[in-house]
């Protein structure tokens, strides 16, 4: 299904969706409306890039982020519950990664991705380990990951 038929599946459907990026940086948003009448389903996209925004806007707990970090399970299930809340999408998904070049450690490596998407009362967290160190094709993975996902569940 490409992005096109994408689109014209969640207008049909009369699904709303809203997201919350980090280290895709908006991409994300970008992909969902690049095409018109996209303000049919598309709500709200927010670029929380810095912890600051994440515990500010999102209203992720700073012990959160203190005790797991800003890229972890916890970080991106908070991001996306509290989207939710905010949004009252159907469709919230949360992007929280590491897209490099650097700012990889040996447990938190470049190419580590968390995806959260809570569609109604089902909510699940996902952990992706891209292998690519390039940031331009991290980002684009995990876009391309989060259609697909998308896809699945509408």
């Amino acid at each position: 299904m490409s992005i096109q038929l994408l689109h014209k599946k969640l207008i049909k459907k009369k699904l709303t969706i809203s997201v919350a990026e980090s280290c895709t940086g908006g991409l994300l948003a970008h992909n969902l409306t690049k095409l018109a009448n996209s303000s049919k389903y598309f709500q709200m996209g927010l670029t929380t890039y810095s912890n600051q925004a994440k515990i500010k806007i999102l209203k992720v707990n700073k012990n959160i982020i203190k005790k797991y970090g800003a890229v972890s399970h916890e970080c991106c299930k908070a991001m996306v519950q509290n989207l939710s809340k905010i949004s009252n999408s159907k469709i919230n998904i949360s992007i929280t990664g590491i897209a490099g070049p650097a700012g990889g450690t040996k447990e938190k490596p470049v190419g580590l991705v968390y995806i959260g998407i809570k569609k109604d009362k089902i909510l699940f967290i996902k952990k992706y380990k891209y292998k690519s160190k390039n940031r331009n094709s991290i980002q684009k993975s995990t876009v391309s990951t989060v259609i697909k996902i998308i896809k699945k569940i509408i």
